[in-house]
């Protein structure tokens, strides 16, 4: 039986880990602080999730290096702590593991020659993890940590799967069928790039604006104004895209009155604001600046709220 390390027990990766304990599936979970302890003393709590309030007691430890080999790493705390990690992850990546990115954002696969300076900046992930050691994914699931040891999951169950270049070759299969036996709702994908870009669309418009204005996203997509701010930045988002041959033209103004459909959440980014964690807005808004220059299409409304961000940050 294949073995996961789940790395980052927030929102995501705690829901997750809870998940495939719940039916059996061997994970360890990598979690730190009183969150971590909280987890290892009493277990992890789903106060509120789609198969209803649980319980699970789940392996948990604050580092990867020494243990037994994982067949895969699900990475899901925020790409901007890469940092943090990679030095961690570097002992199971010599050993063969598989890295599972999910996570907002441009991932580290996405853009190897020249590594981007807002996600790889000296191309150190990138040598780590080759294409053949990568299943890139992508998240359309909510979730929080109410408490330490205690999480909020809604949206659904659906994790998508597929390879950096294309197809969904046998590890993808096997993650897939992990998340399956756990009663998730995982979908293999043969373009995990332009599934990635979409969902970077609606990242680059609701997250930024929704700590701008301190609103939830149903609030913010009720507002004119809001709205239209965030249909500029979809808009540059979507156009660096089409620009890279990544997708072609999509439906914006779906997409928006979809998301205003949705359950009343706060994005990630409003949630880590509040917390008064760092933003995770070079891999989001700082990846499409990146890109957009190289490719010869402007982003201003990216840039000034790339820009807004940063200030905001500054002065916390």
């Amino acid at each position: 039986m294949a073995r996961v390390a789940v790395v980052g027990a927030g929102g995501i990766g705690g829901f997750i880990a809870a998940a495939l304990a719940r039916a059996g599936e061997p994970v360890l979970v990598v979690a730190r602080g009183e969150h971590g302890e909280a987890i290892r003393r009493d277990g992890l709590y789903l106060d509120r999730s789609d198969f209803g309030p649980f319980r699970v007691s789940v392996e948990v430890r604050d580092d990867l290096r020494g243990l037994d080999e994982h067949d895969f790493l699900l990475v899901t705390f925020k790409a901007h702590q890469w940092d943090q990690a990679r030095d961690m992850l570097a002992p199971a990546a010599r050993r063969g593991a598989t890295i599972v990115t999910m996570q907002n954002g441009v991932p580290f696969w996405y853009v190897r020659e020249p590594p981007l300076r807002s996600v790889d900046p000296d191309g150190a992930i990138g040598r780590l993890f080759a294409d053949s050691a990568v299943v890139g994914s992508v998240v359309h699931v909510s979730g929080n940590i109410a408490a330490p040891g205690h999480i909020e999951q809604s949206g659904g169950f659906r994790y998508v799967f597929g390879d950096p270049n294309g197809g969904c070759e046998r590890r993808t299969r096997e993650l897939i069928g992990i998340f399956a036996r756990a009663g998730l709702a995982p979908e293999a994908d043969d373009n995990v790039r332009a599934t990635v870009w979409l969902k970077l669309v609606n990242n680059v418009g609701l997250n930024p604006v929704s700590v701008l204005r301190r609103q939830t996203i149903k609030e913010m997509l009720a507002n004119d104004a809001a709205r239209a701010h965030v249909r500029r930045l979809m808009s540059e988002a979507l156009a660096v895209g089409r620009a890279m041959g990544v997708l072609d033209d999509i439906d914006l103004d779906a997409r928006i009155e979809y998301a205003a459909r949705l359950d009343d959440v706060k994005t990630s980014m409003l949630q880590d604001f509040e917390r008064g964690r760092a933003l995770e807005i070079d891999p989001i808004l700082g990846a499409v600046c990146e890109l957009g220059e190289r490719y010869g299409i402007p982003t201003p409304a990216v840039a000034e709220a790339y820009a807004a961000l940063q200030r905001l940050g500054a002065a916390k």
